[in-house]
Parts: structure tokens; sequence; C-alpha cells
């Protein structure tokens, strides 16, 4: 991945950090956007684009083009962007449907689309996004995020197809991510269990290296021991 730029958003959360630092540790340049403000001043191989709400297409195309500006060019886009909610559907507010839609669909599509210029013109261009293995199957509470995720995959399997031999798209599928966030939610769960956030860079990272390229449309499940 040496010197390849590589653009992370929901960088500041708690997959986002470990997938953009182990970029770095690997050569790669590093654009990292967030909805957070920024906390860092650019240097030569990072830059932090915060305040930023990729939901709107006008905004992520602004901050696609400023990390094409910054670098010269994009050679991967990884959307971690999103968020969950469990909530019944019968007794839950429709508005948390539109409202994952949101965040996990709408954020990876503006992302992808305002980026596709630029990754055309790479010779390893990659889109690699977070769906979920929940969205193969929804359980109860999981309704409204499985329909946004299930989006996800759907979005990463058009994009290959309409891409092939250019751009390389594929989707991971974790279980439960090993978070300090998911630990307080479910306390009394086996976090052993949990795939952590470097197991899961790492797949991310497989997927943006030269060793993928013969890999587009694939929706890989990384379901740690669960």
């Amino acid at each position: 991945m040496d010197a390849k730029v590589v653009v992370v958003t929901g960088a500041s959360g708690a997959l986002g950090r470990v997938v953009a630092e182990a970029a770095l540790a690997r050569g790669a340049r590093v654009a990292a956007i967030d909805y957070e403000a920024a906390q860092t001043a650019a240097t030569a191989e990072r830059i932090e684009l915060g305040g930023v709400d990729l939901s709107d297409a006008a905004a992520a195309s602004k901050a696609i083009d400023a990390v094409a500006a910054h670098f010269g060019r994009i050679d991967a886009l990884i959307n971690i962007a999103g968020g969950f909610e469990f909530e019944a559907v019968a007794e839950g507010d429709p508005r948390t449907w539109q409202h994952m839609y949101t965040i996990n669909v709408l954020t990876a599509l503006n992302a992808s689309r305002a980026a596709i210029p630029h990754l055309a013109a790479s010779a390893s261009a990659r889109i690699v996004n977070i769906g979920a293995i929940g969205a193969l199957q929804a359980g109860a509470g999981m309704g409204a995020y499985a329909a946004s995720k299930a989006g996800v995959h759907r979005l990463t399997e058009a994009l290959a197809a309409e891409w092939k031999g250019r751009i390389t798209v594929n989707a991971v599928l974790p279980s439960i991510i090993d978070t300090a966030a998911n630990r307080a939610s479910m306390p009394k769960a086996d976090f052993a269990k949990w795939v952590t956030p470097q197991e899961l860079a790492e797949v991310i990272l497989f997927l943006v290296s030269d060793a993928a390229s013969a890999v587009t449309g694939a929706l890989l499940p990384v379901s740690g021991r669960v």
C-alpha cells in the first residue's frame, strides 16, 4: 500500500480510527473524513476533514475533491461512516428507518459517487463498504438497521458490476464489533467471540491491497467467533 491515497469515512469512530492508523502504518497516505471536527493539521501523509455531512451530496463532493487536491489523486475509498439503532418495527418510530437509510446508505452512496471520477484515474482503484451479517437475515429489533445495511450490500453489487475492470467494489460484513460502546450496551456478552476492529481492519486493507485485484462484488462475512 506504499504511497496509495486512501480515504476513510467515519474516521473518528472506533473502527475508522483503527483502519486509518493501520493504513498509515502500511505506507499509505490517508484522508480521514468525519462529521466530527478535525483534530490535527494536514501533513504530506495525512489530512483530516471534519464537520462533513456525507448524507449531503454537495458536502461529500467538496470533501472528496479537497482530498484529491491535497494528494493529487485517490486510489481507495473505505466507507465506514454509519450507525446503528435497535428498535422493534411495530413499537418504533418510522423516522428511524429514514435515519438508518440516511447515515448508512446515503453516506456511502454520496462518497462513492464523489470519489469515482478520481478513482477511475487510478490503476488500482478500490471501494470497500461496511455491510452487516445482521442484514442477511434480520432479527427482532433489527429491521431498520438491517434494511439499511442490505441497501449497502446492493449498492456494493451494483457499483461492482458497473465498474468491473476499472474499480473493485467489495463489502465486509461484520458481526458484533468489539467496541467500548457495544460492551456497554451488552455487558453480559462474551466479548471474546466478537470481531475486533484490528481484525476487521486487516480484512478491509486486504481488499484495498494489490493482492485483492481479482476480487470484486464480494460480500465478505467477518464474524469473529460468533
